[in-house]
């Protein structure tokens, strides 16, 4: 009587395991750019980014994925980062491309770094967020997570929500679940607008500026092609993503939340009337939580 739960739990981990990437840098990334100034150390599951006045440096996934949380340990540069941005965000190719940002906008020495969220959808940006840190973040790793599936989008810090973006494709609102997107992230200078709007550019006498990544973690379904748009959204143990668990934050997940955004939030384009002239975005007008 037991050989059917036995071989159902079989077949359970098995679709598990296709569904699952636990890898280390070494394994899952590669350097895609300013190759001198990266470096994957110890035993492949950290990386390095450095900036200085030759380049700065990115890396990427070698495979794309659909649905799942991606999950990354990062440790900020230290002292006067100013004109330094840190960046970690999904992102697919092509003009209609599909992106989930976290970016960290450098500080000068004392002053709070901002966490810049965005997400695109077929092309279009311009949904940004911005929050402060309630911690130091160049003085520890803490872990940043994307959370993405077929009903929304959530960022996480140390496992604290603070934001959301759900799935209103029902109500002509592009929501990105039909492009696969690998992993990305890079350390750049980017001092024409990062700090202050620009005003503050980087000190290279404080260079160069280094970056710490570890523990990259990608729980999300592959992508290998078209075929993977039903089959990584579909419910099934095997896409614990879809689960019911996953589709709302739980009231103690939205406490935290909230808690986040009413002492840290510092810009919300939902609020910028101005910058849209009163022709608000349709998602601002719909239940987010």
């Amino acid at each position: 009587s037991l050989r059917p739960l036995l071989v159902a739990l079989f077949m359970l981990a098995i679709a598990l395991d296709q569904s699952l990437v636990q890898a280390n840098f070494s394994k899952s990334m590669y350097i895609s750019w300013g190759a001198r100034n990266a470096a994957i150390v110890g035993n492949g599951d950290d990386l390095h980014l450095v900036l200085d006045q030759t380049s700065g440096c990115a890396a990427r996934s070698k495979r794309a994925f659909l649905f799942g949380s991606i999950e990354i340990l990062i440790k900020l540069v230290p002292g006067n980062s100013a004109g330094t941005v840190t960046a970690y965000y999904l992102s697919s190719t092509g003009n209609k491309h599909d992106e989930i940002d976290f970016e960290f906008l450098g500080n000068v020495s004392g002053q709070p770094y901002v966490v810049h969220t965005n997400i695109y959808t077929e092309g279009n940006g311009s949904k940004e967020q911005q929050f402060y840190l309630w911690f130091d973040p160049t003085a520890d790793f803490h872990n940043y997570t994307i959370h993405w599936n077929p009903t929304d989008i959530v960022w996480y810090i140390d496992s604290i929500p603070i934001r959301v973006f759900r799935n209103y494709e029902s109500r002509d609102i592009a929501f990105p679940n039909k492009q696969g997107m690998r992993v990305y992230t890079s350390l750049w200078n980017a001092d024409n607008w990062a700090t202050r709007g620009g005003l503050v550019k980087i000190d290279w006498k404080s260079a160069p500026f280094t970056a710490k990544l570890r523990h990259f973690r990608a729980r999300a379904c592959k992508w290998n092609g078209p075929a993977s748009i039903s089959q990584c959204s579909s419910s099934s143990p095997a896409n614990w993503w879809t689960a019911a668990a996953y589709r709302q934050l739980s009231n103690a997940k939205m406490g935290q939340m909230m808690w986040a955004r009413d002492n840290y939030m510092i810009y919300d384009y939902c609020k910028d009337t101005k910058r849209f002239n009163g022709q608000m975005p349709p998602e601002c007008y719909k239940q987010q939580f």
